[in-house]
């Protein structure tokens, strides 16, 4: 197996400069890239819904397993027009909560639900349902494209304010996905068996008893642990960098050991040198946001050594 890079002091403090330029310049074209990868995220998460409800025809039964799914429920409320939150949805449609299993069990709930949905969907990209009849092919199409750019326009701009880790989370998924990388769901993983197969990824997921920001399954059959953290000055590196992803490689590797499972942080911002080497002493392999092809290359490699040339 290839371990994770190690990098020296003068490789850290290289890498580290770069990444406080890149911090400083700004984004320029991330903004662009993060709204094509969530276009082809969303539009196939309304292609399912649409599917599943059989063209917005059938919803009542579809009900309960969409809302079980945070983002076919966000699609759900998109189909309105105008789109409207959750906190709206629930004072709209008279409603306590739209947990799954609540809805499921509360009939008139349920149909309260329902009647918002056949009430207020949007007429324009959606004639069909109040004309009580199927779409045709080019309106269907037409639908998906334009729900699909309201979410993936609505959710760039709240990540282009933030300017957090969460705008980084959303670059390296895009970066995995392209690289052949397969997003599959959220999950507890409480043993290296509930981990992503090879070739596959999720995201937001308990990796015993810490939530990880991806938990990758290398092609090798290593699993990677992987942090994205983004940091405005030395000082805020610290709790960024060493009290939290550090601490997390300590336990990771505590739980599950140190063969099976690689600890990896991508950084992006200003880190002081000190505190990059103390974290990578602990045993957290450091990429940088700026150099991505980097860390994906590493992982390449991974399936190649252990394939005989093959990656993911």
């Amino acid at each position: 197996m290839i371990a994770p890079p190690i990098w020296s002091r003068d490789q850290l403090d290289g890498a580290s400069a770069r990444a406080r330029e890149h911090f400083r310049q700004g984004r320029h074209t991330e903004p662009l890239d993060i709204y094509l990868d969530l276009f082809d995220e969303y539009r196939g998460i309304v292609e399912e819904v649409l599917e599943q409800t059989v063209d917005l025809t059938l919803v009542r039964d579809a009900l309960p397993d969409l809302l079980d799914d945070r983002r076919k429920q966000e699609a759900l409320r998109y189909f309105s027009g105008p789109p409207v939150s959750l906190d709206d949805l629930k004072v709209l449609a008279q409603l306590e909560s739209v947990a799954a299993k609540r809805i499921a069990s509360d009939a008139e709930a349920r149909d309260r639900l329902l009647a918002f949905l056949r009430d207020w969907h949007d007429r324009r990209r959606f004639p069909w349902v109040i004309e009580n009849r199927m779409p045709d092919e080019s309106e269907r199409a037409a639908a998906v494209l334009a729900t699909a750019a309201l979410l993936a326009m609505r959710r760039t701009e709240t990540l282009r304010r933030t300017r957090s880790s969460a705008m980084q989370e959303q670059l390296v998924a895009g970066q995995l996905r392209r690289s052949g990388f397969t997003q599959v769901a959220t999950r507890k993983v409480g043993t290296l068996r509930d981990a992503p197969e090879p070739g596959r990824f999720c995201r937001e997921s308990m990796l015993g008893s810490r939530k990880a920001d991806f938990i990758i399954g290398l092609p090798d059959g290593r699993t990677m642990a992987l942090e994205c953290k983004v940091s405005n000055s030395s000082t805020n590196s610290i709790k960024r960098l060493n009290n939290d992803a550090a601490v997390k490689a300590e336990v990771w590797r505590r739980e599950f050991g140190t063969e099976q499972v690689v600890t990896a942080a991508v950084l992006d911002g200003v880190y002081a040198l000190r505190n990059l080497m103390a974290a990578q002493d602990k045993g957290l392999t450091i990429f940088w946001a700026h150099d991505l092809q980097a860390m994906l290359q590493w992982m390449r490699d991974t399936g190649a050594n252990a394939n005989g040339g093959t990656g993911p």
